[in-house]
């Protein structure tokens, strides 16, 4: 469970310094140049993913049970994470008014994909993944919008086949990790046997 928490402290912390120290992004992109500071960003993202992913696995080997979750939970879980995959594909295709709806569709996606799997999650280490992932998710995209405001940010949309792109996305984005990914990567089929 150590490695579990280290890994959310280092990624979620470099994934928050625009929520929590702008001016010191700021200053390490002045002083390193736009690509030194993503090099570092991208290293320390790795390490604590890696960490994420080790500490997942190992923890959830000998799982706390906190609750268990009704059945409903895993269906009401699958069916949320249609639209996680389309705001996550959206993110990607420039000039969605999903987009230009949401703002911040990546961010966004990741309230929704944390949200599915806390409720149908009940042992400790999904709480503290999804959790985590959630309440940052939550701060990250309030700091982007509130960002967007003061710098005036409006984002332009273009023909509905963009939209319609990130939906062709998304949709097969999701049906690959539902029906293959998640039990080849994760070890755990969403929709049973």
């Amino acid at each position: 469970m150590t490695l579990l928490i280290l890994g959310l402290a280092i990624f979620l912390g470099v994934h928050s310094t625009r929520i929590f120290a702008d001016g010191f992004r700021d200053a390490q992109v002045a002083k390193l140049g736009l690509n030194g500071w993503k090099a570092v960003y991208s290293i320390v993202s790795i390490a604590g993913f890696t960490l994420i992913v080790y500490g997942y696995a190992t923890a959830r080997m000998t799982p706390v049970v906190i609750w268990s979750p009704p059945l409903w939970s895993t269906h009401v879980a699958a069916l949320l994470t249609v639209p996680a995959f389309v705001l996550l594909a959206a993110a990607y295709v420039p000039g969605t008014r999903i987009k230009r709806a949401v703002g911040h569709p990546m961010v966004a996606g990741v309230k929704v994909w944390a949200f599915a799997h806390l409720i149908a999650n009940g042992t400790l280490a999904d709480i503290l993944l999804f959790g985590s992932f959630l309440a940052w998710a939550i701060l990250d995209f309030a700091s982007a919008r509130r960002r967007d405001r003061a710098a005036g940010t409006e984002y332009a949309s273009g023909p509905l086949t963009r939209d319609l792109t990130a939906l062709v996305f998304g949709l097969a984005g999701w049906a690959a990790f539902a029906f293959w990914l998640h039990a080849w990567l994760i070890g755990v089929r969403p929709f049973g046997a």
